[in-house]
């Protein structure tokens, strides 16, 4: 896979790290945060490579489009979903389990840019507090995500498991339309399934019947939800409540 430089206005294109400066402080801030770039083709990516020789300060940002981090240990898969906004370090977050057999694969989905949050971005964090608090809260969202992707695969019935991943992508992703909900994510039912914690052919079968029942629609980009995501939520988790007591 290929990738091209590019010099990116940070503040611009991410202007939630600005929120907090005044006028003065955001127009210095904007001039000091013109960052390098990445854009990433479509495929895999080896983020290792890519920065081996000098890894940048504070990490990289997606900016736009759709990777995926997938860890295999014991011949199992989980993937990780990520997108505009997150904050990587994939240089070194994953040195605590070097003594386990695991390996990890990046792969980029969608064309897509990152952001190199070099000294540069440090050094403004420092002068510029809200900067600071801004980075920080992206590194918390993502930990909340992951934790609450482990809460779903806990669900005891795949389907189930499913519908609340798909809305909760779609709280990020989504788009309202007159049909329902757009999720402009094509994921094969392979990804899906290792972001459940479940087997594809359970996955496949579960999507056919959310799909008969009304709930999900495949559709050419992605998939298309239908209903009140509350009631639907609600029906299905609560009856699974008065189940299992």
């Amino acid at each position: 896979m290929s990738s091209e430089r590019t010099t990116i206005s940070l503040l611009q294109v991410e202007p939630e790290l600005g929120e907090g400066l005044n006028p003065q402080e955001l127009s210095a801030a904007e001039r000091v945060l013109a960052v390098p770039g990445l854009t990433l083709e479509p495929g895999l990516w080896n983020p290792l490579d890519e920065f081996a020789e000098m890894p940048p300060v504070v990490g990289v940002m997606i900016l736009d489009g759709v990777l995926t981090r997938d860890v295999v240990f014991a011949g199992r898969t989980t993937t990780e979903l990520l997108g505009s906004g997150d904050v990587l370090r994939p240089w070194d977050d994953d040195i605590q389990f070097d003594p386990l057999p695991f390996a990890v694969t990046w792969r980029v989905h969608t064309g897509s840019r990152i952001a190199i949050l070099d000294t540069r971005v440090a050094m403004a964090a420092g002068r510029w507090p809200p900067i600071a608090t801004a980075l920080g809260a992206r590194h918390v969202r993502r930990a909340r995500t992951l934790a609450f992707q482990r809460a779903i695969a806990q669900l005891p019935r795949v389907d189930d498991r499913l519908v609340v991943l798909l809305w909760a992508l779609a709280e990020r992703w989504g788009r309202v339309g007159p049909g329902g909900v757009r999720l402009p994510l094509d994921m094969p039912h392979r990804t899906l399934a290792t972001l459940v914690g479940a087997r594809r052919p359970s996955v496949t079968t579960a999507l056919t019947g959310l799909a008969r029942d009304g709930l999900v629609e495949r559709v050419r980009d992605g998939w298309l939800l239908h209903g009140d995501p509350a009631e639907v939520l609600a029906g299905r988790l609560n009856g699974n409540a008065a189940l299992r007591s």
